[in-house]
C-alpha cells in the first residue's frame, strides 16, 4: 500500500484535509473530535465493512474513563450514558461458591450501538463517511490517521517504519454473546478435560451480555476443541457453563478460537501518515476494553492537532509523547493479568477466597486496601478466612498474622532484608550492626536478617563485609541475637555467603563496583574463569579440592551462626556470587559433572545446602536466597526458578528468598512495584513451598496484599526500612491494630497514642 500526498505546510486556518483509514471507534471519535473544535477541516472516514457490521458484542469502560469522554464530547457522551448498562460489582463463581466484591463502577454498551452513536455524531458535523470501501492505495490527504485494527494493513504495508513487535498469547479464547443479562462483571473458572476454563462476562444492554471463554492450549486440545466446529464448541460451552447461563444459549458473531495479540510500535507515526487504537497497540481484555485505549487516542490527537495548528510533524510529535507512556504502563499491567489468566492452573488449589483476591489483585494496580475502601464487607470476609488459617485473634491484618517455619514462630510477615553495611572490620560486627539491627527489630519487624555474611576472608565482597569464619565473630553476632531476643519480639536471621568473583571490591562508598588495588586483593574463585567486568580480577576455576574447602567454610559458618544465637539461617545463591555463578548458564561454563543442564549446575549449591542441614538444628528452618531470572538472554528463566525450588524444597529448605537478576552485567531488568513478586508468586503455588517476596515492596498495603492472595509468606523490605526503622509500628497504627503481632517496646508506648489519634 503506497502512501499517499503530503503537502509540506498545509494552511491549516483554511482547513486542512484529512483522510482516516478505520470506521470503528477510534476512527469515528478522532473524527469527530477534530471536526466538532476545527470545522474547516475535510475530514472524511473510509470504512471497508458496511455501516451496521460488527464483530464482538460488548463494550465495557470504567467510571475513571468515562470522565475522560465527558470533557472530550459532551454531546456523545450523553449518548452513551443513556444507552448503558451500569454495574458495582464483580461477581467470582469458583469451587462453589460465588464470591462479591463491590464498588468497582463499570458501565457496558453494545458495540454496535456505539459506533452507531459515533456515526450520527460524525454526520451532524460534517464528516464524510465511506462504508464498503476497500483501500487499494493511501489517499491523497494532509494526514493519514491509520485506525485500521489489529490487522492493519497500513501497519504491515509500513513495517519498517512502525517496526511493530506482535506477541501472541499462550491461552485460546472465543468472543460469544449470551442472552443471560448478568448482574455484575462476571468471572466463572470451571474444570474439565483435566484443566481449567475461565469466562469474562459482562452485561452490556438490557438482554445480553459478553461471554469470553478462555483457557490454555492443552485443556483446549483435550476438550477436543481443536477439532470442534464453532457450532459443536458453543454446545460443549453450554453443557459446561449451563449452571451459569440458566438455560440461556450462547450467541456468535464471527466467533473463532484464537490466541490474543500483543501489538506495541516503536514508532507511531512518520511523515504524514500516523498511528491509533489497535493499529498501534493492544492489550489484553482481562484488564480493560480496547475500545478504551483506541478512544482515548482520538483524544490525544485530536488535542495535539489543535495545539500545533498547521504543524502536523509536531502534533504527531505530541501525541506520541502524550500517549507512549500512558500505554506502556497499561500494557505492562495487561501482560501481567493476561499471565494470570493463561498460568491460572497453579492456583487451581487455592481456596476460593485467596483464589479471589489474586484474581482481583493480579494487575498491581488494585490492591487490598483499595478493595477495603470500595468494599469493606468484602475485605473483611477476605481477612477473616485468612486469619482462619493461620488461628489469629479478630480483627488482624493478613501482615500481623503469624508465621511458622518448624520451631520458629514469627508474630507478623515483616522482614528487614538484608542490607550490606560494609562497617566491619575484619569481619567483625560492631556497634553499628547492633545499632543498626537492634532499631530495626524494636521497630516491629517479625524477623530481621544480617546482611551478607561471609564464610571466609575470601568470600568476602568488601574488607567492610562481616563474617562467620572465626570464634570471635560468632560472639560478636551474640550481641546482637542477645539484644534482639531481650527486647523486641523479633526473630533474627543469618545470611550466609561465598562473593566468588565479585569479591575484593572497595566499600560502597568508596569507590563502588571499583576492584582493590592488586597489593590488598584476594585470590577470587568462580566456577569458570570468566571476570565479572571488564577491568574485574579473572577468576580461578574451582577445583574439586577447592569446592571441599568452600564447603567447610559454609558449614563453620553455620556451626557459629549457631554458637551465635541465630533462629534462621539462609544461604545465598542469588546475585551472581559463589553459589549463584554455579546455577546461571551465562557464569557457569564447565565440562565436568558441575556444569551443563541445570541439574548439574546445582549440584555444588546443593552439596553445600546439605552439608550445611546436617550441622544446623532440625528444630530451626533453613532458607535459600535465588535470582529467579538472570534478566538476560540465554540466563535463567522463571521455568528454570521453580525447577530451582523443587530440588532445595526435597533437600529439605524451608523458604526461598525470591530475588532476581545481579547475575550479570548483561542483565537488562523490568523493575517496577513489587516487581520480583511475580517469582515468588510461581514458585510458591507451583511448587508448594513458603516463599519470601523481596524488591521494591514499600508499603505495608502492598504486603497485606502479597500475603492474604498467596503471592508470599513473608515480605522482605530494604530501602523501607532504612527510612523508617520502626515501618512495623507505624503500620499498626496506621491500620488501627493494636494485637500480639507486633510488639511495643515498653520505652515507646507513650509515643503510641498521639498518631491513632491524629
Amino acid at each position: 500500500m503506497p502512501r499517499g500526498g503530503v503537502d509540506e505546510r498545509p494552511d491549516y486556518h483554511r482547513g486542512v484535509k484529512i483522510a482516516v483509514i478505520g470506521g470503528g471507534p477510534a476512527g469515528l471519535y478522532f473524527s469527530l473530535l477534530l471536526k466538532k473544535s476545527e470545522p474547516a477541516h475535510e475530514i472524511e472516514v473510509f470504512e471497508r465493512n458496511r455501516a451496521d457490521d460488527t464483530f464482538g458484542w460488548g463494550v465495557v469502560f470504567s467510571n475513571e474513563t468515562l470522565g475522560h469522554f465527558q470533557e472530550a464530547d459532551v454531546e456523545s457522551f450523553a449518548r452513551i450514558t443513556e444507552s448503558f448498562a451500569h454495574w458495582e460489582a464483580i461477581d467470582t463463581y469458583v469451587g462453589g461458591k460465588v464470591i462479591r466484591s463491590g464498588g468497582h463502577g463499570f458501565s457496558g454498551i453494545a458495540r454496535r450501538r456505539l459506533l452507531q452513536i459515533l456515526q450520527e455524531r460524525c454526520a451532524e458535523l460534517g464528516v464524510r463517511l465511506h462504508f464498503k470501501h476497500e483501500m487499494e492505495a493511501l489517499p491523497q490527504a494532509d494526514l493519514v490517521v491509520a485506525a485500521d485494527g489489529i490487522n492493519s494493513r497500513v501497519r504491515t504495508a509500513h513495517e519498517d517504519v512502525f517496526q511493530p513487535s506482535i506477541e501472541p498469547g499462550k491461552a485460546r479464547f472465543i468472543w460469544l454473546g449470551t442472552t443471560r443479562r448478568f448482574e455484575a462483571f462476571t468471572f466463572i473458572i470451571r474444570e474439565a478435560a483435566g484443566g481449567l476454563f475461565q469466562v469474562h462476562a459482562y452485561p452490556f444492554d438490557q438482554s445480553t451480555s459478553t461471554f469470553i471463554v478462555e483457557t490454555d492450549p492443552e485443556t483446549w486440545r483435550r476438550a477436543g476443541l481443536d477439532a470442534a466446529s464453532i457450532d459443536e464448541s458453543v454446545a460443549y460451552l453450554e453443557q459446561l457453563f449451563a449452571p451459569e447461563l440458566q438455560g440461556h444459549r450462547l450467541l456468535t458473531n464471527n466467533s473463532a478460537w484464537i490466541s490474543f495479540r500483543t501489538i506495541s510500535c516503536k514508532q507511531w507515526w512518520h511523515g504524514n501518515l500516523v498511528l491509533i487504537g489497535d493499529a498501534a497497540h493492544t492489550a489484553h481484555f482481562s484488564i480493560g476494553s480496547g475500545t478504551k485505549l483506541a478512544m482515548e487516542d482520538a483524544i490525544a490527537l485530536a488535542e495535539a492537532l489543535r495545539a500545533h495548528p498547521g504543524d502536523i510533524p509536531a502534533a504527531l510529535t505530541a501525541y506520541h509523547a502524550a500517549r507512549w507512556l500512558e500505554v506502556a504502563k497499561l500494557q505492562r499491567a495487561a501482560r501481567v493479568s493476561q499471565a494470570w489468566f493463561e498460568d491460572i492452573a497453579r492456583y487451581r488449589t487455592m481456596a476460593p477466597e485467596q483464589l479471589v483476591l489474586s484474581m482481583m489483585t493480579r494487575s498491581k494496580r488494585v490492591t487490598h486496601e483499595n478493595l477495603r475502601v470500595r468494599d469493606p464487607h468484602y475485605i473483611a470476609a477476605v481477612d477473616t478466612w485468612f486469619r482462619g488459617t493461620v488461628d489469629a485473634p479478630h480483627p488482624t491484618p493478613p501482615m500481623f498474622t503469624g508465621f511458622r517455619l518448624r520451631d520458629l514462630r514469627l508474630r507478623n510477615r515483616v522482614v528487614v532484608s538484608p542490607m550490606c553495611q560494609y562497617s566491619a572490620q575484619d569481619g567483625l560486627a560492631n556497634d553499628w550492626h547492633l545499632v543498626h539491627l537492634g532499631a530495626r527489630a524494636a521497630g516491629g519487624a517479625g524477623l530481621v536478617m544480617t546482611e551478607m555474611t561471609d564464610v571466609s576472608p575470601t568470600g568476602r565482597i568488601t574488607p567492610g563485609c562481616t563474617g562467620l569464619y572465626a570464634p570471635e565473630h560468632a560472639a560478636a553476632w551474640r550481641r546482637v541475637t542477645e539484644f534482639v531476643h531481650t527486647h523486641t519480639g523479633a526473630k533474627i536471621g543469618a545470611q550466609i555467603a561465598h562473593a566468588g568473583r565479585k569479591g575484593a571490591t572497595q566499600n560502597l562508598w568508596d569507590r563502588p563496583d571499583v576492584p582493590l588495588a592488586a597489593e590488598h586483593a584476594w585470590e577470587l574463585l568462580a566456577p569458570s574463569a570468566i571476570a565479572w567486568a571488564p577491568g574485574f580480577q579473572v577468576p580461578r576455576a574451582m577445583t574439586r579440592a577447592d569446592m571441599d574447602a568452600v564447603t567447610a567454610d559454609f558449614v563453620r559458618a553455620a556451626e557459629l551462626a549457631e554458637q551465635a544465637g541465630f533462629d534462621l539461617l539462609e544461604i545465598h545463591m542469588a546475585h551472581g556470587y559463589l553459589l549463584s555463578s554455579f546455577i546461571s548458564p551465562l557464569t557457569n561454563q564447565r565440562d565436568d559433572e558441575f556444569g551443563g543442564s541445570l541439574e548439574r549446575r546445582m549440584l555444588f549449591p546443593r552439596r553445600v545446602f546439605a552439608a550445611v542441614r546436617a550441622v544446623w538444628p532440625r528444630h530451626k528452618p533453613m532458607s535459600v536466597r535465588i535470582s529467579a531470572t538472570d534478566w538476560a538472554p540465554g540466563g535463567l528463566t522463571g521455568e528454570d526458578s521453580v525447577a530451582i525450588a523443587r530440588m532445595l524444597k526435597e533437600d529439605g529448605c524451608d523458604l526461598i528468598d525470591v530475588s532476581s537478576g545481579q547475575t550479570t552485567t548483561m542483565a537488562r531488568p523490568i523493575y517496577g512495584r513489587m516487581f520480583q513478586t511475580q517469582f515468588s508468586d510461581q514458585i510458591r503455588n507451583e511448587v508448594g513451598v513458603a516463599t519470601m517476596a523481596v524488591g521494591n515492596i514499600q508499603d505495608w498495603d502492598q504486603i497485606n496484599t502479597i500475603v492474604a492472595s498467596g503471592r508470599a509468606d513473608l515480605c522482605a523490605l530494604a530501602r523501607p526500612h532504612l527510612v523508617d526503622p520502626h515501618f512495623t509500628l507505624r503500620a499498626a497504627i496506621e491500620q488501627g491494630y493494636r494485637g500480639d503481632g507486633v510488639v511495643w517496646p515498653q520505652q515507646y508506648l507513650a509515643a503510641r497514642p498521639q498518631p491513632e489519634r491524629e
